[in-house]
């Protein structure tokens, strides 16, 4: 599989080092903001301030900073994100028109297949959703442009990883938090380089269940001009509908199509 993904970052086992150039404050307000999420939608002051390592004054400064920039709202106890937030999301993907170019092939695939598609980006040790077209609910979880899946585990995810070098890869393994999620799930350090080893040497990647039971997928890179892996494509469904034999016979042939598809109209940018 040629090329190095245009977006990879250090290995995640390097933490940030202040310097002249390093904002703190800044970086403790990305911290707060992150620290609501599907399981803390709203938080007190204090529980912010637990889950950052913030003091509550420092916390406090920056919720309130926060909520007068209109991104966080407060009933006196609790604060949550406003809608706003968004804003911060999709100025990426506004920023990144190609992934709209790859939206008609996405619907195309789906719609010969049935499945549904989405397109992935490396981010640390995860894969970060920048486009799906779904036709079935796959997961036990909505997937959306900015949902987050361990790359270790996902079809999407070992594409990319494949795409790295060796050690780079090796290293994003190791400071993934690998535990088993179903009974199929590859956890053995030397057995996932193995199967990414193979997935850079057959140029695609198939998870079976090892993320979710019932939940099967297959994945292709998408490159750029210079041939460098900017992304990965797949299709997912269910396994009961679709075993790992079909999705080799039947999906894998159209999905490759349609990386080179989408690979071919951002070579034409």
């Amino acid at each position: 599989m040629p090329g190095h993904p245009a977006h990879a970052v250090a290995p995640a086992t390097e933490a940030p080092r202040p310097g002249d150039s390093y904002v703190q404050s800044f970086a403790r307000g990305l911290e707060v903001i992150r620290s609501f999420n599907a399981s803390a939608p709203q938080q007190t002051l204090s529980e912010v301030a637990a889950r950052t390592g913030l003091t509550r004054a420092g916390a406090r400064r920056i919720l309130l900073t926060l909520q007068t920039l209109g991104y966080v709202h407060s009933d006196g106890k609790l604060f949550r994100l406003t809608p706003r937030i968004l804003d911060l999301g999709f100025a990426y993907l506004s920023s990144m028109p190609i992934w709209n170019l790859a939206e008609p092939v996405m619907e195309d695939l789906s719609t010969q297949v049935q499945e549904s598609s989405s397109i992935a980006v490396l981010e640390g040790t995860d894969v970060v959703y920048v486009q799906r077209v779904a036709t079935h609910k796959i997961m036990s979880v909505s997937l959306v442009p900015g949902s987050r899946l361990p790359a270790w585990c996902t079809s999407m995810g070992r594409v990319l990883l494949a795409a790295l070098p060796e050690g780079e890869a090796r290293a994003l393994l190791q400071a993934s938090p690998i535990a088993a999620h179903t009974r199929r799930t590859i956890t053995d350090l030397t057995a996932l380089m193995a199967v990414i080893a193979q997935v850079r040497a057959q140029g695609w990647a198939l998870v079976d269940q090892e993320l979710e039971e019932g939940l099967i997928s297959v994945a292709a890179p998408i490159t750029g001009r210079a041939g460098q892996v900017l992304a990965a494509i797949n299709v997912s469904g269910q396994a009961n509908r679709t075993n790992a034999r079909a999705m080799q016979t039947d999906i894998l042939p159209p999905l490759l199509q349609a990386a080179r598809r989408i690979s071919g109209l951002l070579a034409g940018r």
